[in-house]
């Protein structure tokens, strides 16, 4: 992979945008932006082969239209976050930011706000997912897109009842959902034992191979002349009034047109390097990958008791979960990998996986805003910036939708959804 050595153009600057970061959001931006005509560059501190977009689930999921702060997440949080084996942990700190959110999602987490936020994610979650059966046909299904369905998939009454409740919710947005027995969710799985009391299956979702999708993705975009400063990291900032007129990096100074940040649980870093404070957590979550499992999954599924994905990628599988709250510096929690590995086979009985060495077992961290939605839109401070972040565990899911929402706001069109609710500055 080349990278761009030039930080000087004779471009009009008003054709172009500067993103920093490369993950799957900066690259759903840069390639919606590119096809209407910008001259794009991407920063990024990697060279855009590891990262969250590459270790998650691979879901593309309109059925995870309740956000993350909702009604009874807080009382179950408290039950969990002490335990290192839980779904959910807090690293307790004496931390003003850490505060700030915990207050501020405690907050969001009512019935009226959630029913309003799980609108405003929908219409999001719907529109990427269009966009992105629209990617794979035009960029060629590389990444091994299947638009099969997830399972929702339950071992107690009380989860089924809940689950059951969130499927007639589905139901009023127009989603489609099926509602099936024991038995019938082992039918869909001939290969494997299935241990469970029922099921949900969401025929609109879909999965693909995340690390393939974000290759397909950078490569498609450096073919049609986006530029990559990879390894780089962001200084500070050139302001020239209310405007941004160049990054400084370690590489040297790249003026920019538009600035967008979108670099994940990174964005309130290289906000406070404008002066400006963003309310966002890092979320750890770990997945392994199991390599040409025998008897593998035909459906993807979310297990609602432990909250672990399972997914299978052709003859691969993954197995995801968990969220650990620790900041950005927190080691590897081995015992929190064991509970995932465990929950897999407390549903599937008999797939014939072995738990890996730890230097194996992936982690990535999530954005997470205290509202559960993301942060897209400009930001007031200065008339050139940006932002995209705070996607938590929809990154992938909301990508292509954020990539042209991001191009219709820069183009100053109509947006395709409506986005005061993403607004950044929300909080104040």
């Amino acid at each position: 992979m080349q990278e761009n050595k030039s930080f000087t153009s004779d471009l009009d600057r008003k054709n172009d945008v500067t993103i920093i970061g490369g993950g799957v959001i900066g690259l759903c931006c840069a390639y919606y932006l590119q096809k209407a005509g910008y001259n794009v560059t991407i920063i990024d501190k990697g060279n855009i082969t590891t990262g969250t977009s590459f270790g998650n689930a691979g879901y593309v999921s309109p059925s995870h239209f309740t956000p993350l702060a909702s009604p009874g997440i807080v009382a179950m949080g408290l039950r969990w976050m002490l335990s290192s084996t839980s779904p959910f942990y807090i690293k307790l700190r004496l931390d003003a930011d850490l505060i700030r959110w915990c207050f501020t999602f405690w907050r969001n987490a009512n019935k009226q706000r959630a029913q309003q936020n799980a609108s405003h994610l929908n219409n999001l979650l719907r529109l990427s997912r269009e966009l992105t059966t629209d990617m794979k046909n035009q960029l060629g299904n590389h990444f091994r897109m299947e638009e099969k369905g997830c399972l929702m998939l339950y071992k107690t009454l009380a989860t089924e009842k809940h689950e059951i409740e969130l499927a007639v919710e589905a139901k009023q947005f127009g989603i489609e959902t099926k509602i099936l027995t024991a038995q019938e969710v082992q039918e869909l799985e001939p290969d494997v034992e299935v241990s469970v009391k029922g099921g949900i299956l969401y025929p609109i979702d879909a999965h693909l191979h995340p690390g393939e999708f974000m290759n397909t993705l950078r490569d498609h975009l450096q073919m049609n002349h986006v530029r990559m400063q990879l390894h780089t990291t962001v200084l500070d900032f050139e302001k020239n009034g209310n405007r941004i007129s160049a990054v400084i990096t370690d590489k040297g100074k790249l003026s920019c047109g538009e600035l967008l940040m979108a670099n994940g649980s990174w964005l309130p870093e290289t906000a406070t390097k404008l002066g400006i404070k963003i309310l966002l957590q890092p979320g750890k979550g770990y997945s392994m990958t199991f390599q040409n499992v025998k008897n593998n999954l035909h459906y993807p599924a979310i297990l609602i008791d432990d909250r672990v994905a399972m997914t299978p990628m052709g003859k691969d599988l993954r197995i995801g979960g968990t969220m650990e709250i620790s900041g950005l510096k927190s080691p590897v929690l081995r015992k929190r990998a064991e509970s995932i590995f465990n929950a897999a086979l407390h549903y599937y009985p008999d797939l014939s996986i072995t738990i890996p060495l730890v230097d194996d077992i992936w982690y990535g961290y999530r954005p997470l805003t205290p509202d559960g939605l993301p942060y897209i839109g400009r930001h007031s401070r200065y008339e050139n910036l940006l932002m995209a972040g705070g996607h938590a565990m929809l990154g992938l899911s909301l990508a292509a939708g954020t990539g042209k929402v991001v191009e219709e706001i820069i183009s100053n069109n109509k947006t395709s959804v409506p986005i005061h609710a993403f607004i950044p500055e929300r909080f104040g």
